[in-house]
C-alpha cells in the first residue's frame, strides 16, 4: 500500500551480519596465512584493522554473546543495547581511531574454587571487553600460526576434552609415568615486560603494544581501592586467555625442541602434564620444566605437582575434572587369559562433590510446595551441561550415581510435602520412571566413548573458532554447572 511504512527485513539483517562475520574470518585466515608463510614477520598496520566497523561488530557480538557482569562504570549489556548498538560501536570506533581511548580499571571479584579456596577475577568495562575481543581478533590468527599442538587450552577448534584424548592415547601407547604439574599464581606471576616483548616479536604496530600495556597496567579496583599490580594479568579479561597462552608458548617451543624425546607435554593454560615412559624420564622432565619457568618468572606448585605411577593401576591422577587411572580390560582376561591395563577417565572427586552440591542448592526443603516440574526445569540445564562435559569417557558408573542423588532429592521434595498423610504404597511410585515423565533428564546411556568422541565424527562439522571464548571458570571448574553445553569447554571449574 502506498504510503505505508514496512519494518526492515529481518532476514535482509541477519544477512549482513553474515557478510560481515565472513569479513573478518576472511581477514583471519589472511593474517593466518601471511603468519605461517613467515614465521619472523612482523605485522604493522594492525590497529587500523582493529578499528574497521564489522571488526568491532563481531566483536559486540561475541561480548553479547558471553555475557558477563558490569565493570566499574555498571553498565551492563542490556544498557548498551537500550543506547544504541550502532551508536556506541560508531563512538568506540571514533576514540580509537583519534587515539583517545583509555583502558579502565577492572573490578575485582572472587568465585569459589574446588578446593576451598576463592579465585580472584578482574571484571572490565564492556567497553574495554569489545576492544579487547576487537584486538583478540586480530591478534589470535597470527599467533595461532606459531602455537604448536600440544598446547589445548583457549584455543580455536580446540578442547578440554581433546587433551583428555590425548592422554588417554600416550596412556595406552606404553607412557606410564606421569609428571602432574601446576604453576603456581600463574595468572598473577606474568611479568609485563617480558609478556610484551614476547607479543613484539610479532607485532610491530606501536599501538597495539601500546593497547596492550595499558590493559597489562590497569588498576584493580577492590572495595573501592584501586591498585596497580606490576605483574599478572588479571583473569576475567577477554585478551588474558590468548596473552597466557603467548607467555606459555615459550614452554611449548623449548620442550619441542629440547625434551621431546623425554615425554609428550600436553598443557591446557597452566595446567599441564608430562606423559613419559621410564621413571628417568619423568624425573629428568621435571627439572627441565622447573628451569625453563624459573627464565619466565613462574615456579610450579609444590603441592600440587607430583610424579605419578600407571603401571597396573598403580596410581592416578585429575587434571581438568578428570580422575584418569588404568584399569584391567575385563574382557580380554575372560576370553584370552590376558592382562592389559588401558587409561580409563571419568569425573573427579571434586567433579562429583560439585554436582551434588549443586543439585543440593536447586533441591532445598522449601521447594516442597513447588510445581515439581519448575525444579525439573530448572536441574536439566545443569545435569545437560555437565553430563557434556564428560560423556567422552568410562563415566558410566558416576552417572548412574548421579541420577540416583537426583532422584533422592526429588522423592524427598514428594515426601516433605506429603508428611505424615502419606498414602501406603505411594512412596515406591516416586522413582525415576515417575520424574521422567515429568521432564528429568537422565545422564545413563549418554556415554560417548573416546572412538565415538564428538570431534571423531566424520559428519559433524566443527565450528568452535566461530563460538565465543568460554572463560575458563565455565569451562574448566564449574564443568556446566551453570546449564548449558559445558565445555567446552573451560572445572579446574572456573
Amino acid at each position: 500500500m502506498a504510503g505505508k511504512t514496512v519494518p526492515n527485513d529481518p532476514v535482509d539483517r541477519d544477512s549482513k551480519e553474515d557478510r560481515s562475520s565472513d569479513k573478518v574470518r576472511q581477514l583471519q585466515r589472511q593474517l593466518w596465512a601471511a603468519a605461517k608463510r613467515a614465521p619472523g614477520r612482523r605485522f604493522h598496520a594492525l590497529y587500523d584493522q582493529m578499528c574497521r566497523a564489522d571488526i568491532l561488530h563481531e566483536a559486540w557480538k561475541r561480548v553479547r554473546r558471553n555475557k558477563g557482569a558490569a565493570g566499574v562504570d555498571r553498565m551492563t549489556i542490556g544498557e548498551v543495547e537500550r543506547y544504541g548498538v550502532r551508536r556506541f560501536l560508531k563512538e568506540l570506533g571514533e576514540v580509537l581511531r583519534a587515539g583517545e581511548y583509555g583502558a579502565r580499571v577492572v573490578r575485582r571479584v572472587y568465585i569459589p574454587k574446588a578446593d576451598g579456596s576463592q579465585r580472584p577475577l578482574g571484571i572490565p568495562t564492556v567497553q574495554d571487553r569489545v576492544v579487547q575481543m576487537a584486538a583478540k581478533l586480530v591478534l589470535e590468527p597470527i599467533f595461532e600460526a606459531d602455537f604448536v599442538p600440544c598446547s589445548y587450552g583457549f584455543r580455536p577448534r580446540r578442547s578440554a576434552q581433546m587433551a583428555l584424548e590425548r592422554l588417554r592415547q600416550l596412556g595406552n601407547q606404553g607412557a606410564e609415568h606421569v609428571l602432574d604439574a601446576d604453576i603456581e599464581n600463574y595468572f598473577g606471576s606474568i611479568e609485563h615486560d617480558k609478556l610484551l616483548t614476547l607479543v613484539g616479536q610479532r607485532v610491530g604496530d606501536r599501538r597495539v603494544l601500546k593497547l596492550v600495556r595499558l590493559w597489562l597496567q590497569a588498576g584493580v579496583m577492590e572495595d573501592g581501592v584501586v591498585r596497580h599490580p606490576v605483574a599478572g594479568t588479571p583473569q576475567g579479561g577477554v585478551i588474558s586467555p590468548l596473552l597466557s597462552n603467548i607467555y606459555l608458548h615459550v614452554l611449548d617451543r623449548v620442550w619441542a625442541k629440547h625434551g621431546a624425546h623425554l615425554g609428550e607435554l600436553v598443557r591446557y593454560a597452566d595446567d599441564f602434564v608430562v606423559m613419559c615412559c621410564t621413571a628417568r624420564a619423568c624425573e629428568e622432565s621435571q627439572r627441565r620444566i622447573e628451569h625453563v619457568l624459573s627464565r619466565l618468572g613462574l615456579r610450579v606448585h609444590a603441592q600440587k605437582t607430583r610424579r605419578v605411577v600407571l603401571t597396573q593401576g598403580r596410581e592416578g591422577f585429575d587434571f581438568l575434572g578428570c580422575h584418569l587411572h588404568k584399569r584391567m580390560s575385563g574382557r580380554l582376561w575372560e576370553q584370552k587369559r590376558l592382562r592389559r591395563y588401558y587409561l580409563q577417565r571419568w569425573p573427579s572427586q571434586r567433579a562429583m562433590t560439585r554436582v551434588r552440591a549443586r543439585v543440593r542448592e536447586l533441591t532445598p526443603r522449601w521447594r516442597c510446595h513447588q510445581d515439581l516440574r519448575g525444579v525439573i526445569a530448572e536441574l536439566n540445564p545443569v545435569l545437560r551441561g555437565w553430563g557434556q562435559y564428560f560423556r567422552s569417557g568410562n563415566a558410566a558408573t558416576k552417572f548412574v550415581g548421579v541420577d540416583a542423588y537426583v532422584v533422592r532429592r526429588l522423592k524427598g521434595l514428594r515426601l516433605k510435602r506429603a508428611g505424615r498423610n502419606l498414602p501406603a504404597g505411594q512412596a515406591r511410585r516416586w522413582d525415576r520412571e515417575c520424574f521422567e515423565k515429568l521432564g528429568l533428564y537422565r545422564l545413563r546411556g549418554t556415554v560417548r566413548y573416546p572412538a565415538q568422541a564428538f570431534w571423531q565424527q566424520p559428519d559433524r562439522v566443527m565450528l568452535r573458532a566461530d563460538r565465543p571464548l568460554v572463560s575458563r571458570v565455565r569451562e574448566i571448574r564449574t564443568h556446566g554447572l551453570s546449564g548449558g553445553v559445558g565445555s567446552v569447554p573451560g572445572p579446574r571449574a572456573a
